[in-house]
C-alpha cells in the first residue's frame, strides 16, 4: 500500500497530466506531449540532471560548485577524445575523469586552502573553456570528422526500443485521447530507440538518493553541509567527504558533458554546454536540494527546451498552461492565507493569460530564451519554501570545533 505522501504526489502527478492534457486538446497542439516531445525532453533534461545531481553531492557536504559549467565543458572533450579512439562508453569514463580533474582542482582550492567557493567555480569556468579550447585544436585538428573547434562523426551508446510495449503505447498515443494518450506518449518515449545512457542517468539519481539520505556514509557528508564542526566532534574526518563530494560532482557534470557530445549529438564542439551547468544548479537550487525535487526541476527545463526546438507554437499553447497553474497556485496559495504572494501570482497569471488570448504566436527569439526564462520563473516561486544546507558554502578550517 503507498504511503500517505506517495499517494499525494501520485496525485499531483495525475493532476499535473491531466492539465497538461486538457491544454492539449484545447489548444489542438498534439505536439505537447507527443513520443517525439517526450523523447526530445529525455535528451534535453539529461545534461541538466547530471550537473544538477553533481552540485547536489557538493553542497550537501557544504561546498557551493559553481564550476559546474566547466567541468561539463571539459567533459564534452574527454567524451570526444576517448570515443574515437576507443568507443563511447570508455568515452563516457573518460568525460567522468576530466570532470574529476575540475572537480578535484575545485576541492584543493576551496576545500584545502580556503578560497572562496564562488571565486573558485568561476575559474574552474574559465580555465575548462580555456583547457578544451587549447586541447580541441592541439588533438582534433588532423583527426577524420575533426577540426580546431569540433569532432564529428562519434559513435553513441546504444538506443533501445523494447517491442510490444513500443508499439502499443505509439498506437495509443496516436489516438490522441485524454490522458489515456499523453500517459501512452511517455511510455512510448521511455521504450522506443531510448539511450542507455539516458538510463544510467535516471539510475543514478536513484542510486545517489539512496547514498545520501539511506546510508551512514551519506549522513555523514550531510552532516558536514549542515555543521562540520559537530561533525569533527564526532569524528568524521569533514576534509575527506569534502573532497569525496566534490571528486563525485565533477564527474558527474563531466558525464553531463559527455551526454551533450555523444547523445545529444554526435559531435564536440568547443563551448557546447550552452549553460547547462549554471541551469542544473538552478534545478537543484528549486529541488531544495534533494534529488525528486532535482528531477522534477531538470524535466521542467529540458521539456521547455524540447519543445522551443520543435514547434513555435507549442510554446504559444505552454503559455495557457502556464496561465492555468499560476492562477490554480495563486488560489492554493490563498488558501493558505498567504494573500500578498496569492495576489502577486495570480496577477501573472491572468497576464499571461491575456498574453495568450490576444496573439496566435510567440517571436521566436522568445521561443529561443524559453529554457532561461524557465529558469528565473521557477526559482522565483519557489525562495520562500527553500532550506539550503546550513554551513553550504561557508569556510571551514580543520581544528575550528574546539
Amino acid at each position: 500500500m503507498m504511503s500517505k505522501l506517495a499517494s499525494r504526489w501520485f496525485l499531483v502527478a495525475l493532476g499535473i497530466i491531466a492539465l497538461v492534457s486538457l491544454v492539449r486538446i484545447l489548444t489542438g497542439t498534439d505536439d505537447l506531449t507527443s513520443p517525439g516531445t517526450i523523447r526530445a525532453a529525455i535528451i534535453a533534461t539529461c545534461p541538466i540532471l547530471l550537473a544538477g545531481l553533481g552540485g547536489l553531492w557538493a553542497e550537501r557536504a557544504g561546498v557551493v560548485n559553481i564550476g559546474l559549467e566547466g567541468q561539463m565543458i571539459m567533459g564534452t572533450w574527454g567524451a570526444a577524445f576517448f570515443t574515437y579512439h576507443y568507443g563511447p562508453w570508455v568515452g563516457i569514463i573518460g568525460a567522468a575523469l576530466l570532470g574529476l580533474v575540475g572537480g578535484l582542482l575545485h576541492a584543493i582550492a576551496t576545500v584545502t586552502f580556503g578560497v572562496d567557493h564562488i571565486v573558485s567555480g568561476v575559474a574552474i569556468n574559465l580555465i575548462g573553456l580555456g583547457a578544451t579550447t587549447y586541447l580541441a585544436e592541439a588533438t582534433f585538428t588532423d583527426l577524420q570528422g575533426g577540426g580546431p573547434r569540433q569532432l564529428n562523426g562519434l559513435d553513441t551508446p546504444t538506443n533501445i526500443t523494447i517491442p510490444g510495449i513500443s508499439d502499443a503505447a505509439l498506437n495509443l498515443a496516436d489516438r490522441h485521447w485524454f490522458v489515456v494518450s499523453d500517459v501512452a506518449s511517455a511510455l512510448a518515449a521511455l521504450t522506443t530507440r531510448i539511450s542507455t545512457l539516458s538510463l544510467v542517468v535516471f539510475a543514478l539519481v536513484a542510486i545517489s538518493a539512496w547514498i545520501l539520505f539511506r546510508t551512514a556514509f551519506g549522513l555523514r557528508l550531510r552532516s558536514c553541509g549542515e555543521n562540520p564542526q559537530a561533525a569533527e566532534t564526532l569524528g568524521i574526518n569533514v576534509y575527506r567527504y569534502k573532497y569525496v563530494a566534490v571528486l563525485i560532482s565533477g564527474a558527474l557534470a563531466g558525464m553531463g558533458g559527455g551526454f551533450l557530445a555523444l547523445v545529444s549529438s554526435s559531435g564536440f564542439t568547443t563551448g557546447q554546454t550552452g549553460g547547462r551547468g549554471y541551469i542544473g544548479l538552478a534545478a537543484m537550487i528549486f529541488g531544495n536540494w534533494r534529488p525528486g525535487g532535482l528531477l522534477i526541476g531538470a524535466l521542467t527545463f529540458g521539456y521547455t527546451d524540447a519543445l522551443r526546438l520543435r514547434d513555435t507554437d507549442a510554446v504559444h499553447s505552454l503559455l495557457l498552461l502556464v496561465a492555468v497553474g499560476l492562477i490554480g497556485f495563486a488560489a492554493w496559495r490563498a488558501y493558505r492565507k498567504q494573500i500578498h504572494g496569492a495576489v502577486i501570482i495570480g496577477a501573472i497569471g491572468v497576464a499571461v493569460g491575456a498574453w495568450f488570448l490576444l496573439t496566435d504566436t510567440v517571436p521566436r527569439e522568445f521561443a529561443g530564451m524559453t529554457p532561461y526564462v524557465t529558469t528565473l520563473f521557477v526559482l522565483a516561486l519557489g525562495a520562500q519554501r527553500l532550506r539550503m544546507p546550513a554551513a553550504d558554502g561557508k569556510p571551514y578550517r580543520k581544528g575550528s570545533a574546539g
